[in-house]
């Protein structure tokens, strides 16, 4: 303990994933007899990204703005919706570049002995969007654990009247991998969603 105000940084920094004390300590320090610059601007920030980034009306991605920049964008196909977990989703999805469609976020998936249930999500608000809206593809980009498994079967049956085809993205060998080194469960799923060549 250097001084309480030491304390609280290294207690603040600690809410980061994957950030134990050794390392928020490091960091309080760094900052402190190094960065003092950069960690003001770094304190700014945090203050401008919680007081204002907000969760998008249309996606429920994050936003700056009630309407988040790829719901306003027009180059995008409207008739393509990729339902995802999270906004940590979007991300990966939009740095692989494949993707034009739009998107979904559910905030979770299901998980009933964590509480987590139809009502806690935004279910609901897609499948309104479903009824209201002309889209040809729902792709699932649910989790591959059970809980995800289980939203996307959920939200397919739920979609199955409103929309002509839903889809799950596809899950098995990793490019670059070896059989030997992959798990059975993953094995099980590439074989199960084999395709034809």
């Amino acid at each position: 303990m250097l001084t309480p105000k030491f304390d609280n940084l290294v207690k603040q920094l600690r809410v980061l994933p994957g950030v134990g004390q050794k390392s928020a300590q490091r960091m309080a320090l760094h900052l402190l007899t190094q960065k003092r610059v950069q960690g003001m601007a770094l304190a700014g920030a945090l203050d401008e990204a919680m007081r204002e980034i907000i969760e998008c009306e249309r996606c429920h991605s994050f936003s700056d703005e009630a309407i988040c920049p790829i719901c306003q964008d027009p180059r995008r196909e409207d008739n393509l919706l990729c339902v995802v977990e999270t906004a940590a989703d979007v991300m990966a999805i939009e740095q692989s570049g494949g993707y034009r469609g739009r998107y979904f976020v559910l905030g979770g998936h299901l998980s009933p002995i964590d509480g987590i249930g139809v009502d806690e999500l935004n279910i609901d608000q897609l499948i309104s969007r479903l009824k209201a809206e002309q889209i040809d593809e729902l792709i699932l980009a649910t989790g591959t654990t059970v809980e995800g498994q289980t939203t996307a079967q959920f939200i397919s049956q739920a979609a199955a009247n409103h929309v002509v085809k839903i889809t799950r993205l596809a899950q098995g060998v990793p490019v670059g991998g070896e059989l030997e080194y992959l798990d059975s469960m993953t094995l099980n799923q590439a074989m199960s969603n084999r395709a034809k060549l």
